[in-house]
């Protein structure tokens, strides 16, 4: 104990690294030093008798100049402004205590108030569980979403995309999932989300039952880039945190495409040329980093939620190609499903769960194959039986999927205020449509 002490007074510096502010460019501050390194964390002294600090962490280098991007407003900030390097990455307070509550990109929380006591200090940023180390999927999450739970069954510690547009009912399915899935505890991220949809999200949509087994990690849209990706980062570390206390954690956040756009910007700002639809190549560098980290580990799980917004409903846009080749698995929400009124809006033959066939039992596996090929059938189908073209008898697998279709919407349809596990929607599954397709 005494040498471990002693070998921490050794690492301690006597002196404090200073640097100049020498101008502010766009969205990047430029400093005359201090000694620092990329990824470590400034503060920029302002106000008259410099007593105001600015959070800032250090993004590259220009000739002898140090890049930084502020956490926070850069309204102070003025030519001769001291820079303090602090000699470590951003970290943030964490602990059971914070369950229940919500808070900003920095970790602060987001009411104003002081942190509850007895947290510890956790790095935002760390490598992903060693492959060769993580335990494979084998147990299913019960996640209380019926047509999620039958036809795109998810595992513990999966990584999931959920893919849609504007306005088709992402928010409503993470509250729904946060609410009665079998998680030990939620962690959700709103990532550059409009300031409204907030409290709009947390009042309406999840609710104090929700809130109560929840951490809540906050960066609106009008906050800097940085705080957005900072956002992502500590509701990722919250997670790994609960993790490593040998809990199943479910981790969602909405959105993965403001994440890329924040890391976009800052990838501009100091130069980086702009490769696919303006993204430059530190976006597709993150990605893989940020995902990476959720997942299975020796002590526990994150179950991972990862919203995808796609313009026009455009599936294959860069952030959501690169997204997909990641993640194992992904849930299409799908806009025509929407306007018809069939919530969730999940198309379930444009989705899938790569870990599915793995943890579920055969029969499960057969018949959810079989109803997945049934209402392939009648979507193939559709305009001929709409116009009246399709004459019964033509055809036993058509006939099937007509007397059928109407069973396996409504199976599909879900009210937010239904509460079903998982067993019990296997359970109806397999009563109302296993004599009729096996």
């Amino acid at each position: 104990m005494k040498k471990l002490i002693a070998d921490k007074i050794m690492e301690l510096s006597p002196y404090k690294w200073y640097g100049k502010v020498t101008r502010v460019v766009g969205l990047t501050i430029e400093a005359k030093g201090p000694q620092a390194s990329v990824g470590e964390l400034c503060y920029i002294l302002v106000g008259k008798k410099f007593n105001k600090k600015v959070k800032a962490e250090v993004v590259g280098f220009r000739d002898e100049n140090v890049l930084l991007m502020p956490l926070n407003s850069t309204s102070e900030i003025s030519p001769g402004c001291l820079v303090e390097a602090t000699g470590k990455p951003l970290q943030v307070k964490v602990g059971y205590s914070l369950i229940g509550k919500v808070i900003d990109g920095c970790g602060e929380l987001l009411d104003g108030m002081s942190l509850p006591k007895g947290l510890a200090s956790f790095p935002t940023e760390s490598a992903p569980p060693n492959p060769l180390l993580r335990p494979r999927i084998t147990e299913t999450m019960s996640l209380g979403v019926r047509a999620i739970d039958t036809f795109l069954t998810v595992g513990k510690g999966q990584r999931v995309g959920i893919f849609a547009g504007s306005g088709v009912g992402k928010s409503t399915l993470m509250a729904m999932i946060a609410k009665k899935s079998a998680a030990d505890v939620n962690v959700i991220a709103l990532i550059g989300e409009r300031g409204r949809e907030v409290k709009d999200f947390i009042e309406r949509d999840l609710g104090e039952d929700g809130l109560k087994n929840t951490v809540m990690v906050v960066a609106t849209s009008d906050q800097p880039a940085l705080m957005r990706i900072k956002g992502a980062m500590t509701a990722t570390a919250i997670a790994e945190y609960f993790r490593e206390q040998g809990l199943n954690v479910n981790l969602m956040m909405d959105s993965v495409t403001r994440f890329a756009m924040a890391q976009r910007e800052i990838g501009l700002a100091i130069g980086e040329p702009p490769t696919t639809k303006g993204y430059t190549p530190s976006v597709f560098a993150m990605l893989p980093k940020l995902l990476e980290r959720s997942g299975t580990s020796v002590a526990g799980s994150i179950t991972a939620f990862y919203t995808v917004l796609v313009d026009g409903d455009d599936m294959n846009e860069p952030i959501a190609d690169a997204v997909r080749g990641i993640l194992d698995g992904h849930f299409v929400l799908e806009r025509q499903l929407a306007n018809k009124g069939h919530y969730p809006a999940i198309n379930v033959l444009k989705s899938i769960s790569r870990v599915m066939d793995d943890i579920v039992s055969t029969e499960h596996k057969q018949i959810a194959k079989k109803v997945r090929g049934v209402l392939s059938t009648y979507l193939e189908a559709e305009d001929l039986i709409q116009i009246g073209a399709y004459k019964r008898g033509s055809s036993p697998d058509i006939d099937q999927a007509v007397a059928l279709y109407p069973d396996i919407i409504r199976f599909l349809q879900q009210t937010t205020e239904e509460n079903v596990s998982l067993t019990d929607s296997v359970e109806r599954l397999v009563q109302q449509f296993g004599k009729e397709v096996l």
